[in-house]
């Protein structure tokens, strides 16, 4: 009987895995994302390209909120912010868009130090409070500042093109945000096995006791800040591509709302939690709608005429759901349902 899970060379602890199941259910899955576009409709394929990209802003939040323990409600600023970096970088100046890419995630993580300076000794409601703030004057500043993001007129953002080629079909701008969710998802991996990512999860546990062993609380909550929000500022610039055309009202409380809800009803702390949990929410507003259509009647005429309210009600009614049944997220019911059967008949 196996008793523990130890390493005996520089190659297995570097390994990602040693699960052979493991990487045949990594390699599966692969291969299904990839043939995914050949197997769905545009309209479906189009949830596969958003969930793509609020994978890479949930992936930071999580590191924030989930690992370092430091709860933002900032996420549709930063979003805003990654998001008219790029568009006027792109359409104003001409930028390449790899480029103008890179620059909307540093100016968001360089934004961020406007909160986490300030914000170093605040935590819990207080500090979720501040980066809500930060939200709405971010929408003001973008109001305001007409010269620079042209106001309530909005950008029209251009097709995305890397190495001369323009990305013009759905099916291109998915394998695009694709990559970019993968390659994000791997620096995550990496991070959270490394000394920044028990850093975090040590401020998270006990921050005095993490300042006794010897981490800087300083340093690593102001990278935590910075590391979340320039995945956040990537994911804006990808959206800036994906809905080709940005004003402030794409950016609105609701989204902080939505990404709060994805890393709770996937799983705090987990990167499987926030890929999954991204998934469930992104596609949650299209499952209510077919059961609204079912159901027909006032049902259906009130879907039509109340969206909005309804979309911030379920994402509402989720998160209570999971926080009084399933508080460790999906991710957590699939380790509960893995432990049972392993255990099986003894599970008891």
């Amino acid at each position: 009987m196996r008793s523990g899970n130890y390493k005996e060379t520089y190659s297995q602890l570097l390994a990602m895995t040693d699960s052979r199941l493991v990487m045949f259910a990594t390699l599966v899955l692969i291969m299904a994302l990839i043939a995914f576009p050949f197997m769905v409709n545009t309209y479906v394929l189009s949830f596969g390209v958003m969930i793509c990209i609020m994978a890479i802003g949930v992936l930071g939040l999580n590191m924030l909120t989930g690992n370092a323990g430091l709860i933002s409600l900032g996420f549709s600023g930063f979003l805003a912010v990654g998001a008219y970096t790029n568009a006027i970088l792109v359409s104003d100046y001409g930028w390449p868009t790899l480029g103008a890419i890179i620059c909307s995630g540093l100016m968001a993580a360089a934004v961020s130090l406007l909160v986490g300076i300030p914000s170093l000794r605040l935590k819990g409601l207080y500090l979720a409070i501040t980066t809500l703030a930060f939200s709405v004057i971010i929408n003001q500043v973008i109001l305001e500042m007409e010269w620079l993001t042209h106001g309530s007129a909005g950008i029209l953002v251009s097709r995305a093109a890397i190495f001369g080629y323009t990305f013009k079909s759905e099916i291109s701008l998915y394998y695009l945000m694709l990559g970019f969710a993968a390659l994000f998802t791997l620096a995550t991996i990496n991070i959270m096995r490394s000394r920044i990512g028990r850093a975090f999860n040590a401020i998270r546990q006990h921050d005095i006791a993490a300042k006794a062993m010897g981490v800087d609380l300083v340093r690593y909550k102001l990278l935590a800040f910075m590391l979340s929000s320039f995945y956040i500022g990537v994911a804006g610039a990808l959206f800036s591509y994906r809905v080709r055309f940005i004003n402030v009202d794409n950016f609105d409380f609701l989204l902080s709302i939505e990404s709060i809800s994805m890393i709770i009803v996937g799983g705090l702390g987990t990167i499987a939690g926030s890929l999954l949990g991204t998934a469930f929410m992104v596609a949650l507003p299209e499952i209510a709608r077919i059961m609204f259509d079912v159901l027909g009647g006032t049902l259906k005429n009130l879907l039509s005429t109340n969206a909005l309210e309804i979309k911030g009600v379920i994402y509402g009614l989720v998160i209570v759901v999971f926080l009084r049944y399933e508080p460790d997220g999906i991710v957590g019911k699939w380790r509960d349902i893995k432990r049972y059967w392993l255990n099986w008949p003894l599970s008891h």
